[in-house]
This record gives C-alpha cells, structure tokens and sequence, in this order.
C-alpha cells in the first residue's frame, strides 16, 4: 500500500471534513451503538449510519465491515481510487482505518479488518496485522515521557507506538518480521505525516551497532508450540526465549540511561521463581517488572485459541491437547503476564505482582519512581519530607477503641498503592510537613516511646525508604 503525499493529503481531507474521527463517530453512534459496537455487535451501529452521508459510508466501510456503493464511496473520498489504493476492493473495506486520539492528537490507524463482528469468527491469515488493542494501548500508557533523540519500535505491527512517540522523538524506527506489517506501519505513519523508517527483521539484527534513547516493544509474546503461529503473536522461539533475548541484548542498543520498556509473557517453572528468572535477563541493569496477571495453563491455552478464532473449530481438541502437553514438556506451571521496565544504569531487578488498578497513563510514574529508586542517598535523616497530595489515611478498628487496630496509608495516583502502618510510622508520616528533618522527627518519636533512637532509627527508616520510593511522601 503506498500512500504517496497527494493519495496523503485527498485522505486526510476526507476524513476531516466527515469528522470522522473518535469524538465524531462517537457523536454519530451514539452511547448504546458504540458500547454494543466495542462488544463486536454492529446491528444498532448499521441504523445509526443509514444516511448515507460521507461519515456513515466512513463508519460502515472501515469498522462495520459492510457492503457501501461505489457511488457512495466515490462521493466520501472524492479524487481518491481506494480500489487502486488497495483499501477497498468490490464495495468493502481491505483494511481497517481507524481513528485514534490522544492528548488532543488526531491520528487514523491502518490494520487488518477486526475480527469476529456479529460472531463472524474465521480464522487468521498467517500474516496478519493487529489494529488498535488493549495491549498496545498498554504500552503507549506505560511508556516514559521523555524526549529522546532516537527510538526502536521492535515489532511494530500497525505502527500505533510511533503515533504516540512522534511528537518528542528526532528519529524513530520500526522493524517487524513481518512485511506485511511494515507496509502498514509505513502507511500509518505517512498518512499521519510522521517520518518512520521501517525495517526488516528480528529483534536487533536490523539496527546491528546503533544505540537509543528508548526501545519499545510489544513482541510476539504468546508462548506457543513452535509450529503454531500466528505472526502478530507467536514465533519459533522456544518458550520465552524471545523475550529474555530482546532484555538481554537491549543494553547493548541503549545510549547510556536509556530506556528499554515492553510487553510480556514470561514461563513460571516448576522449581523456580519467576523474580529469580527474570533476574538473570536484566543482570547488573537498573530494571522492574510487573506481573499483572498469572495463568495456568489450561487457562492461558483457552485464551489464546478463542483469539485466534479456533474455539468450535474441529482442530480445537487437538490443539488444545497438544499446546497442553507441550507446556508440560517444558515444565511450566503458569504463565506471567505483565510489563519489563529496564533503566540503561548499574542496578537491580526488582519484580512483583501487582493485578490491581492503576492510573493511566502509568508511565510519569513509571519514571518517577526509577528517579526516586535511584537518586536517594544512602542517609535519609537530613531530608526533610512533605506527603504526596494523593495520599489519605484510613484507620479501622473497634468503636471506643483507644488506638485503631489498622492504619493504612493509600496513594490515589500511580501503582495506587496501600501501605500498613502502625502508630509511630503513622506520627512520622503525620509530622512530615517539611519543617523537620527525618533524623530530627525520628528522635523525637524515640524520646516519647522511651526506646533507643539507634532501634527507631534501624526499625523505621527502611519504611521510610520505601514510601519515598512509592511516591507517599516527596523530598
């Protein structure tokens, strides 16, 4: 598909002046369209758009799948050969164009058609090419804002990362095992006017000897067996393998300080912890992952089959009983699912859990809090702290009490995390309005409990240490 800068400009004013963007289709729709429309279900979508005009032959080429007269589509994009183009070929839609907002940006992404409207549920082409999905809205939240002279999208599919990193990014490239892919990204990107170099080939083997500011990814990262693959989503590598190598080598390709994020999949192991798995990919690198979610393997291989469009399917049985045995064949008890954060600076890993909600965009906090891990010093005592405006404190505990049986601290931004506390750590948080030090507060609560202030001290400044990590209290 080669969008040159006339076919670029005939397109992007046909879309604005439909106002076919997110805020315009969704005003076409209407709540109760576009809800049933988000659940794959098009019925009420198709009577909304019944007038025939510009928006509605938009709404129903590109996201409703259906039939439009050339007559109609003539009228919609006037000077404009679609067929030519290949975006619609005998009255429907090749390809999906999509639009995308984000922070008052306006973009339109190019992907293969969504799968499964009305239940209409066939298998994928191998080479196919995802559109906007929660996952790669996952990364563009979680992805640190900073300004960067160069950046890496490995495995680009439809290009949407680059939309998001543009706007504060001098060079951007792409590359995707899949040309497929990068045809589509290439298109993405020229008809959102951004300059994207695209290239071939698998994890760093296209950018050999150049260095970034930031590599982003969200990889083929199903674990599958190898002769089951969907290129979006899966490759021959075995297990994880693929993942641990793109952590592995990424330093290798970071400019000093700079920043490796991505999406992933990891193989929890009989015998093993994950942390320490994973620690072994980021070895002496500044780095954090996330797990958001743990499956068995009887619930990650049912996910997997029902979005490649195999659940009824006669090969169901037999691919759900191979990718079973396999898995076992590989000793995997689980799989994680979550997030790699690496900071290109001499560090640790540190991995948790975390399947609760959190604050979108996660990524300010993301680098907040790799600042914060890496930029306090060793002694605390001369800080002098004040709480984080988010943070409230709740207490419980039987009524009359003289003292709560629980107190607990809880950031409303962020990880949102809630951190217990008992009553000194609670009077040290209370009393850090920024007048008093650390050292001096922590004294203070050692003469009143009549303990030693070398025991307060050991017992409360690593608390404290990790609420200034956490983002509960700022210096």
């Amino acid at each position: 598909m080669e969008l040159t800068g006339t076919v670029v400009e005939g397109l992007r004013a046909a879309f604005a002046a439909a106002d076919y963007t997110v805020e315009g289709v969704a005003e076409r729709l209407g709540t109760q369209a576009s809800s049933a429309l988000a659940r794959n279900e098009t019925t009420l979508a198709v009577r909304r758009t019944a007038g025939g005009d510009a928006l509605d032959t938009m709404i129903r080429l590109f996201l409703l799948q259906r039939f439009v007269p050339n007559e109609l589509v003539d009228k919609a994009f006037p000077g404009i050969d679609l067929a030519q183009l290949g975006i619609v070929a005998d009255g429907r839609a090749a390809v999906e164009v999509r639009p995308f907002a984000e922070d008052e940006q306006q973009w339109w992404v190019i992907a293969d058609l969504t799968p499964g409207l009305d239940g209409r549920r066939e298998p994928m082409r191998d080479d196919y090419v995802l559109g906007i999905a929660p996952a790669s809205l996952s990364l563009v939240q979680l992805t640190v804002p900073i300004k960067a002279e160069r950046a890496l999208d490995i495995g680009t599919g439809c290009g949407i990362q680059s939309l998001h990193l543009a706007s504060r990014v001098d060079q951007l490239v792409a590359t995707d095992v899949n040309p497929r892919a990068l045809d589509l990204a290439k298109a993405t990107a020229a008809l959102n006017r951004i300059d994207l170099d695209v290239r071939t080939g698998s994890l760093f083997e296209p950018v050999a000897g150049e260095r970034f500011d930031l590599i982003i990814s969200n990889p083929p990262y199903v674990i599958s067996p190898p002769d089951s693959q969907l290129t979006y989503r899966e490759t021959s590598f075995a297990g994880d393998s693929l993942v641990q190598q793109l952590v592995q080598q990424a330093p290798q390709h970071l400019t000093d300080g700079g920043w490796c994020q991505l999406l992933a999949n990891w193989t929890c192991v009989r015998g093993q912890d994950w942390r320490d798995r994973l620690a072994t990919w980021t070895g002496d690198r500044s780095a954090w992952a996330v797990q958001r979610e743990q499956l068995d393997p009887s619930e990650y291989v049912e996910l997997w089959l029902r979005d490649a469009g195999l659940h009824g399917t006669p090969s169901y049985q037999s691919k759900y009983d191979e990718w079973l045995r396999w898995l076992d064949d590989q000793q995997v008890e689980a799989i994680g699912m979550g997030w790699i954060s690496l900071h290109n600076v001499p560090g640790v890993l540190e991995a948790e859990e975390w399947p609760y909600e959190i604050e979108r965009p996660i990524g300010p906090h993301v680098l907040h809090r790799f600042e914060r891990q890496e930029g306090l010093p060793t002694d605390l005592t001369g800080l002098h702290l004040t709480v984080a405006d988010d943070v409230i404190q709740e207490t419980s505990g039987q009524p009359g009490a003289e003292d709560p049986a629980t107190i607990v601290l809880r950031r409303q931004r962020g990880m949102r995390r809630a951190e217990q506390v008992d009553t000194v750590m609670a009077g040290f948080v209370g009393a850090c309005d920024g007048d008093l030090s650390v050292g001096q507060i922590l004294a203070a609560l050692a003469e009143l409990l009549d303990r030693p202030l070398v025991d307060v001290l050991t017992e409360y400044l690593p608390q404290v240490r990790r609420l200034l990590i956490e983002g509960f209290l700022d210096y």
